[in-house]
């Protein structure tokens, strides 16, 4: 059974892949530079994953961008 994805992991997972883009990056280079799994990135751009707030900053910091603007219009 397929679990439903929430419309604010989606929404997320979106803003992260329009900042990785802006930068050029692949999810694997993303991965390695926040020190994640590709596959655990992968799957929150797709809204797979509740992320912890030590892997949203994570993130922001690879990305170059405040913690903040992963959430805006959430």
């Amino acid at each position: 059974m397929k679990k439903k994805k929430h419309h604010t992991l989606i929404k997320f997972g979106d803003n992260i892949r329009d900042a990785r883009n802006k930068l050029g990056l692949s999810q694997e280079k993303l991965a390695i530079e926040c020190d994640l799994d590709r596959t655990y990135v992968g799957g929150v751009e797709r809204g797979e994953r509740n992320v912890s707030v030590l892997n949203i900053c994570k993130i922001a910091n690879a990305l170059d961008v405040k913690p903040a603007a992963l959430l805006k219009n959430l």
